[in-house]
Order: structure tokens, then C-alpha cells, then sequence
């Protein structure tokens, strides 16, 4: 029998319990082991739900039930959430989690703990929601070096683009119907401004590289500057906007950037869209491979903290090696980043083109109907000279990197 407390009883925890509880004989053969729940801890009561028996409001409740063998974490946030992850870990217990601010910020730490008390710090769902990456990163592609990971990784600024093109309505239209539809949050910042992709993406670098990569170093861009003339000159160019986290890693250095991205038709994002998220990993032996599925949901979440559950419950007092160490990986310069760009500048094209021409050099126009304003295709260039072109015209309304 493996025992297992939850830490928060809300969408994603109440989704493991469910799991568990409607999956348990498939489980108990693929694990060898029943898998009971055996405490929930949450503040609220929860009246003539299935867990009601379960429930308790003090963490040491839990700490000192010695009969406790897993921990899954799904309360979210840092505090408490550190504290009690830390503390189980150091009694031996594996913890699996799918709280990614936790991972990103104390990853490190957590995964050293772990491997001191010959336990599991397990995080599948902190990434891709129920598309399993961490895992194939860990093993299937653990041959590989790493050459880059590029992905679209929040669904509810993919929903929100996708619908942008698809209807033609402009964002803060489509924000309230995703508000309305549950996609996105009360305050959706986290998600629209690239936050939530930003840690996810910090997370993958740092498995991918071995060592911690600080979301703060991470160059990140939002949608909310995205207009419907954007998606317009985009539809010209026979492509898409995506907002796309993406990492790579050339001579031994890493860039990382989250933000706008054109897509073709013949690039292996371009298809996703909606709610789904998918993540493109290139590998040095293995070549391009692609993860595609839900990136958030209650049972798609579960099911990948639970798959989590199914790996600490394989390997009792077996630390499963992670390579990720506290040492900062060190992000090229943003400023040395390259990018081809498509700019926008208000003024005729009459106005501009001269001006332009003397500040990127050669460009290729593009039209899309639009009289007050000049648009173009810059030559690939890095962040650094677009920046000093940028200041030097001071009418640039857009810009939007190429993928």
C-alpha cells in the first residue's frame, strides 16, 4: 500500500484525487502497489464531497504521519508550498508537483534534498500541463544534446491569437470571451503578459542545460500590443502569430526570449491552435520531435502529476537522477540576439521609406491596404541594432519577430 497526502484540494488536486480514485485498478498494475489517499490538506471543509472524510487543516497533521509515502503539491505559490515540499522532502517522502512558479524558483534545491534522502522531486505537470516533456527530457532524449526548444506553452494566449484570426475581433474582445469560457483568469496578466510561458521555459532550460535558468534573465513580450492590422499583414505574409517561449543553445551559448512570433505554413507550430499548446525539442542525434496536447485542463493536469505519482511509487528509496544544479546559467546579452523583423511605423510610405532605408537598410515593404501607415521586412539583425533603429525613427507603432 502507498499512501499519499495532497497539499490543496482545489481544481488540479481535486483532479489527482479523482484519478486515483476512478483509475485505481489500472494503476495498481501498472504501479504493483495499491494507491490510497490517505489526507487532504486544504482551509475548507468540503460538505458531502468524496474527500470530505480526508480532509485536514494543519499541515503537521500530515508532517507526522509517518504512514505518509508520496506528497503531491498542488496548492500553487511559493509560500506556503516551499516550506511544506522542503520539509516532506527531508523526511524521505517524494514529492510530486505541478506548481511551476515552486519548480522554477527552488528547483535546485528541491532536487538536491531529494537525491540527499534518496527521494523524488517530480514536477511533470509544471510545463505542459498533460503533455509529458519533463520525462522525455529526463530519458527518452537524455542521448541528445540539446540544440533548442521552442514551444507555445500558455493555451489562453494561443486561444486568444487564434480567435483574433480566425474572427477578426480585436483583443480585448476575445480576452472577455476567454474570461467567460474559463481560459483566462480574473487578472490574466500572468498569462498575456508571458509570465506563466517565461517559467515554463526557464524550467525546460534548465533540464535541458543542467544548470538554473533565472525567469527574471528571460527577455519577455506579451500580446497585448497585438491589433487586428497585425493579424491582417500577417494573413498577407501567408502566416501566423503565435507567442512562442523559446531557448537555443549555439557555441556553447544560450539565448532565451519569450514573445510574438510569425509562423509559416511550413512551420511545425503553425497548426496549433486554440487552447492546445505544443512544444518542439531539437535534439543533435534525434532531429526535430514535437509534443502536442492539452497545456491545462483539471484531469490533463492530473493525469501527468499522477504518471508522477506511478514513478515515485516504482522507486521506494531510489532517487531518480536530475541533472539541474544551482550554478546561473548565463543567457546571451539580449542585445545580441538575432531576429529578422516585421515593423510597423505610422506616416505614408512616401514619408518613411527614405527614413527606414537609412535606419535598417535594406527592407522588403509589405502591403495590406493600410495609408497611414508603411510596413516592412527587415534583414536578420541583431536586438541591439534594431533597438538603435527604433529610437533613431520614433514612429515605430510594432514590431513582431520571425520564427
Amino acid at each position: 500500500m502507498i499512501n499519499v497526502s495532497i497539499l490543496g484540494y482545489g481544481t488540479i488536486g481535486s483532479g489527482v484525487f479523482q484519478v486515483l480514485k476512478e483509475n485505481c485498478q489500472i494503476i495498481k498494475e501498472r504501479t504493483g502497489e495499491e494507491i490510497k489517499v490517505k489526507s487532504i490538506l486544504d482551509l475548507r471543509d468540503f460538505k458531502g464531497d468524496h474527500a470530505e472524510e480526508l480532509i485536514v487543516h494543519d499541515f503537521k497533521e500530515i508532517d507526522g504521519d509517518s504512514s505518509i509515502n508520496i506528497v503531491v503539491e498542488t496548492m500553487g505559490g511559493l509560500h506556503p508550498a516551499y516550506e511544506f515540499v522542503k520539509a516532506s522532502l527531508e523526511k524521505g517522502r517524494s514529492v510530486c508537483t505541478s506548481n511551476k512558479a515552486l519548480v522554477a524558483a527552488f528547483g535546485p534545491e528541491l532536487i538536491n534534498i531529494a537525491e540527499e534522502k534518496k527521494c523524488n522531486f517530480l514536477f511533470e505537470a509544471s510545463v505542459g500541463g498533460g503533455i509529458p516533456i519533463i520525462r522525455p527530457l529526463k530519458s527518452s532524449l537524455a542521448p541528445d544534446i540539446i540544440e533548442q526548444i521552442s514551444g507555445i506553452l500558455n493555451g489562453t494566449t494561443n486561444y486568444i491569437l487564434t480567435e483574433m484570426t480566425e474572427k477578426g475581433a480585436d483583443f480585448e474582445t476575445v480576452l472577455k470571451d476567454a474570461q467567460a469560457k474559463g481560459y483566462a483568469e480574473k487578472d490574466p496578466s500572468a498569462d498575456i503578459e508571458g509570465y506563466d510561458a517565461c517559467r515554463k521555459i526557464a524550467i525546460l532550460a534548465s533540464l535541458a542545460y543542467g544548470h538554473q535558468t533565472d525567469f527574471k534573465d528571460i527577455y519577455t513580450e506579451g500580446i497585448t500590443k497585438i491589433t487586428d492590422r497585425d493579424i491582417n499583414y500577417a494573413k498577407k505574409l501567408k502566416s501566423k502569430i503565435k507567442i512562442i517561449a523559446s531557448c537555443k543553445n549555439t557555441g556553447g551559448k544560450v539565448s532565451a526570449m519569450v514573445a510574438p512570433g510569425l509562423v509559416n505554413a511550413t512551420h511545425p507550430l503553425y497548426s496549433v491552435d486554440g487552447v492546445f499548446n505544443a512544444i518542439l525539442v531539437k535534439g543533435n542525434m534525434a532531429g526535430d520531435v514535437m509534443f502536442y496536447g492539452q497545456g491545462a485542463g483539471k484531469l490533463a493536469t492530473a493525469s501527468a502529476v499522477v504518471s508522477d505519482i506511478i514513478e515515485a511509487a516504482k522507486h521506494p528509496g531510489i532517487n531518480i537522477k536530475t541533472i539541474w544544479d544551482n550554478q546561473k546559467l548565463e543567457i546571451v546579452p539580449f542585445k545580441e540576439n538575432i531576429s529578422k523583423f516585421f515593423v510597423r511605423v505610422s506616416g505614408t510610405k512616401a514619408e518613411n521609406e527614405t527614413k527606414v532605408k537609412e535606419a535598417f537598410g535594406n527592407v522588403i515593404p509589405v502591403e495590406a491596404g493600410y495609408s497611414d501607415e508603411y510596413a516592412f521586412i527587415t534583414e536578420e539583425i541583431t536586438e541591439g541594432t534594431y533597438a538603435s533603429a527604433e529610437k533613431s525613427l520614433g514612429n515605430i507603432i510594432n514590431k513582431i519577430r520571425f520564427h
